[in-house]
């Protein structure tokens, strides 16, 4: 129970979200610099840092949010540190704006049953923690997880995440969870997180130069008209469906609405498949046209 709600109604489709949530404009995160200039360009915006649990500790008096570090390890092709994660929680994690629990990049529901283990174990910490979903990964898998005290990171490959964000952000919504999109790094990205009605991204352009700052930071500050957070819950689920079919069915045919479909990868093709079919084990994320 949250907010003195029950819950009950995240899960039924059916009933329509009739509550909008003002969100504050988005909130970016750097990862760590050591230079004065790109620190002095990130105070003056009021940026935060993503401080990563494989790297220095130290803050610099900026707000911050902790990362476990699982990209950086993937990135080298290394094992993930779960004793660096451990240490980071520690020191950083009591005061940290959210920290990501450990995931295994792009590692479907393996990557999902690491990072339960580890909210487990860190079941009572004053911070909030996000879960990040990955490619593989189902709105259903995860939507009885999520809280205002447990949300969503976005993690994945690139495209998976372009292409589902708004997804994502539907169920946000439904569950008053926060939203965080992970490696933004330009205004067109930025511009995809907004639409999907994000609290806050984070990329490394901005640690390494400060000339990219204010590009970034003014889109982080325009009203995007067209951000889910300012629809309804029919008008949020039918954006996604105009984006998959663009994406998905090239010949324009429009799915049956009403029927319950899965977003496959078949061999290595992205295709809607019907609920109940053979492809649907294939899955990356389940979605329901609306009926109207």
């Amino acid at each position: 129970m949250y907010y003195g709600v029950g819950g009950s109604a995240d899960d039924d489709p059916e009933l329509e979200e009739r509550i909008t949530v003002y969100r504050p404009p988005i909130v970016g995160y750097a990862s760590r610099t050591g230079t004065r200039r790109n620190l002095g360009a990130l105070k003056g915006a009021d940026w935060r840092l993503l401080v990563s649990a494989k790297g220095e500790l130290r803050t610099e008096g900026i707000p911050y949010a902790l990362d476990n570090g699982a990209w950086r390890a993937y990135q080298r092709g290394e094992a993930f540190d779960q004793r660096a994660f451990a240490v980071a929680v520690d020191r950083r994690g009591e005061r940290a704006d959210w920290l990501v629990l450990p995931d295994i990049v792009m590692g479907g529901m393996a990557s999902l049953d690491f990072s339960l283990k580890w909210l487990e174990r860190l079941r009572g910490m004053p911070c909030r923690m996000l879960i990040a979903v990955q490619n593989g990964m189902q709105v259903d898998d995860v939507a009885s997880l999520l809280s205002p005290a447990v949300g969503i990171f976005i993690g994945g490959s690139t495209e998976w995440k372009e292409q589902t964000a708004h997804v994502w952000g539907s169920l946000a919504r439904r569950r008053h969870c926060y939203l965080h999109v992970g490696r933004v790094n330009s205004a067109r990205r930025l511009r995809i997180c907004a639409a999907a009605g994000a609290n806050s991204f984070d990329g490394t352009s901005l640690s390494r130069y400060a000339k990219t700052l204010p590009r970034l930071d003014r889109a982080t500050r325009q009203a995007d008209m067209f951000a889910a957070v300012h629809e309804s819950l029919e008008e949020a689920q039918q954006a996604t469906a105009d984006i998959l079919i663009r994406i998905l069915t090239p010949s324009g045919a429009y799915p049956e609405r009403g029927r319950s479909y899965f977003l496959g990868a078949t061999n290595g093709t992205r295709n809607l498949v019907e609920d109940g079919s053979r492809d649907r084990r294939d899955a990356a994320l389940r979605y329901r046209w609306p009926a109207h």
